[in-house]
């Protein structure tokens, strides 16, 4: 390999490995953006609930406790509205997982270009040029795509790092491929 190839595929990897943590950050934002919507959507059920027995309770009886405990449940459950009214959480999540999959295209597209390189079989210029696409793919991509969250990066990170989410042993592999494609 020349040395114009060796510097080639060090930028594609640079590229692919960033585009690896882009791709689980989004993964991970979605999943922690509908675990918040379904934790906040229970929280407004139960509200719900108590906001309506404690009027309840205010009806039938005559206690300054009780209607202070419903009016503290009411705004609550009216702050919760609000912040529904103004956030859809469900919505970012599904763009965030639409991203997702939009970088994983590039991710493969990557890692074929990566291949391309260690056969052999290509001209420089041409793996360039499948470079500059996958660039491009890849800015179109970002730019539709929404903010991530720290806490969703972290996630990521940590998904990748120390659960080595994206990694597979020759063993793991063996595993799920027909018995005359194993390499063991």
């Amino acid at each position: 390999m020349t040395q114009e190839f060796r510097i080639l595929e060090s930028q594609i990897r640079e590229i692919y490995g960033r585009v690896i943590y882009t791709h689980k950050t989004h993964e991970k934002c979605a999943d922690l953006l509908k675990s918040r919507n379904d934790g906040l959507k229970l929280l407004e059920i139960v509200l719900s609930a108590l906001t309506t027995t404690s009027i309840i309770a205010v009806v039938i009886g005559d206690q300054k406790t009780v209607e202070f405990i419903a009016v503290a449940f009411s705004t609550l459950l009216l702050f919760i509205t609000f912040y529904f009214k103004e956030n859809n959480l469900l919505a970012i999540a599904e763009k965030h997982k639409q991203s997702a999959l939009e970088i994983l295209a590039v991710r493969e597209g990557l890692l074929s270009l990566l291949v391309d390189i260690r056969i052999g079989n290509h001209s420089i210029v041409e793996l360039q040029a499948k470079r500059d696409a996958l660039n491009e793919e890849l800015i179109n991509s970002y730019r539709g795509a929404p903010k991530t969250l720290s806490s969703g990066y972290n996630m990521a990170s940590k998904a990748l790092k120390e659960n080595e989410e994206f990694t597979f042993s020759d063993a793991e592999i063996d595993r799920l491929l027909p018995e005359s494609l194993r390499r063991n």
